[in-house]
């Protein structure tokens, strides 16, 4: 059973990363993720946020109008990062969630630190035949050790520089993806439970509304200043999770 207090922590979890989906478009899983392992682990925060971020990723990524030139573009992407879940996994299953949350600590700090400076890097067109692939499996068994796309699969997506909306629709999808089968390599390995999809379902609620508070908030507030704020909070959770790992 869980406690209710638990409870509660997760629903208001759901509601602050829906929230910042709805402002930058992403970042729900990496949010939950960032707070839920602090407070309940790596395992049952990977296996809570499956349904909140396939369902707000799914409506991100398969309502709109480039749905044919992404899976035309990206389908490689996608098979490898399916591939990847599963190889990521596998492996993770022999490791400690301790040193693991301990990887997920140094994503979360290389990411923000990435997003705070601006660095940006350009990928050739003629590289992007072979890179695409690539990084998919590499964000593939990232998503499956940790449970976050983010490095490098997003990043990747980033440095495309494909316009504001064809990039959320294909994050969209390409989370999609890895969430989909991260849940299925999830319950293969038996660690994926029942009481997992119950409270993850409830999670929806408060994952929706804080998407469209986040929608409202983005109409109020300068989005680059809610995105720096997001950077410097999952830093804060990156060098927790880090020191809790060396200490």
């Amino acid at each position: 059973m869980w406690a209710p207090e638990t409870l509660v922590l997760i629903g208001a979890t759901f509601l602050l990363a829906g929230t910042v989906k709805g402002v930058v478009g992403m970042g729900l899983p990496t949010v939950s993720l960032a707070i839920l392992t602090v407070t309940l682990g790596l395992r049952d925060a990977m296996a809570l946020m499956i349904l909140p971020a396939v369902t707000t990723n799914l409506w991100q990524g398969f309502v709109g109008p480039a749905l044919g030139e992404i899976a035309k573009r990206f389908w490689p992407m996608a098979l490898a990062t399916v591939a990847g879940t599963f190889v990521g996994l596998k492996i993770g299953v022999g490791v400690s969630t301790q040193s693991l949350a301990g990887v997920l600590g140094g994503i979360l700090l290389i990411y923000a630190i990435t997003g705070l400076r601006g660095l940006s890097i350009v990928v050739a067109s003629a590289r992007e035949r072979f890179l695409t692939p690539a990084m998919g499996l590499a964000g593939g068994i990232m998503s499956g050790l940790v449970g976050v796309f983010i490095i490098p699969g997003i990043m990747y997506l980033q440095v495309l520089k494909m316009p504001k909306d064809l990039f959320v629709q294909t994050a969209g999808v390409m989370l999609s993806v890895a969430t989909i089968s991260l849940g299925i390599a999830l319950s293969g390995f038996q660690l994926y439970q029942g009481d997992h999809g119950l409270i993850s379902a409830a999670g929806l609620v408060p994952a929706f509304a804080g998407m469209f508070l986040g929608q409202t908030i983005r109409a109020r507030l300068s989005e680059d200043v809610f995105r720096k704020l997001v950077f410097y909070a999952l830093a804060i959770f990156g060098v927790y999770l880090i020191a809790g790992t060396v200490l």
